[in-house]
């Protein structure tokens, strides 16, 4: 960069690198490139480094990787939870319960997570199994006869979305009330078949709810654009303009 395009490496610069090689599977790597940067390291490279943990189940390496940005960063909230979802997707409750503890003493709080969708100049927001939209039971009816299409199309509901420590059955029926699945079925029951429905999440679009959007938007023939905390996503024919990388 400095020598060819006369660009001073950023710390931001670096934690895309961190990003590119983690999310690789090169864990060991992506750690190894941290302790030799020339400048310190800050939360964003190395939070950079334990979504890698999460995408690779790597407990050991987070417990580590969470112990830096803490010290750097211990009033993000946001880490905390990313730490309590490695644990949850290995099972480790008590450890979840541990975290959970931790942001209790220290006074933090997790963000609720919505999504909203603007219709005829109203903005219409949903939480995870929110009842309470003037027209919930269409809703919901509109969600089950999805789910069957969806399951008939090839759909599985991904599990490991759901970071409770509770039934299969409770998992699949927590994963079909997300706020970004309500908002999307009151789309389809108030619009046209021909109008793209927008959506705005304020946190990360789950794996689950994106793989849902996909064959939702190849079984309806729907556009459906989804703005969440990291990108904009543009499915159509059942792919996401994201390639499933966000």
């Amino acid at each position: 960069m400095r020598s060819d395009y006369c660009i001073v490496p950023r710390l931001h610069h670096y934690a895309c690198i961190v990003d590119l090689v983690g999310r690789a599977g090169q864990l060991e790597e992506a750690e190894e490139f941290i302790k030799k940067m020339p400048i310190k390291p800050d939360a964003g490279v190395w939070g950079a480094l334990l979504g890698a943990c999460k995408i690779h189940c790597n407990i050991e390496l987070a417990e580590h990787v969470a112990g830096h940005i803490f010290d750097l960063e211990p009033r993000n909230p946001g880490y905390y939870v990313l730490l309590s979802n490695i644990y949850a997707g290995g099972g480790k409750w008590a450890d979840v319960a541990n975290v959970r503890k931790m942001m209790k003493a220290r006074g933090l709080k997790k963000p609720p997570g919505w999504s909203f969708i603007e219709l005829n100049h109203r903005v219409h927001t949903f939480y995870v199994g929110d009842r309470s939209h003037p027209q919930t039971e269409e809703i919901y009816a509109m969600l089950e006869s999805l789910a069957g299409q969806m399951k008939e199309a090839g759909y599985t509901a991904n599990m490991d979305a759901v970071l409770h420590n509770v039934e299969e059955e409770e998992k699949e029926r927590m994963l079909g009330s997300h706020s970004e699945k309500l908002a999307i079925a009151f789309g389809l029951i108030s619009t046209s078949p021909d109008t793209p429905i927008q959506i705005t999440k304020n946190l990360r679009v789950c794996d689950d709810c994106h793989s849902a959007t996909k064959f939702i938007s190849m079984i309806l023939r729907r556009q459906i654009i989804v703005r969440d905390a990291n990108r904009f996503h543009h499915f159509k024919d059942g792919l996401c303009s994201c390639r499933d990388y966000w």
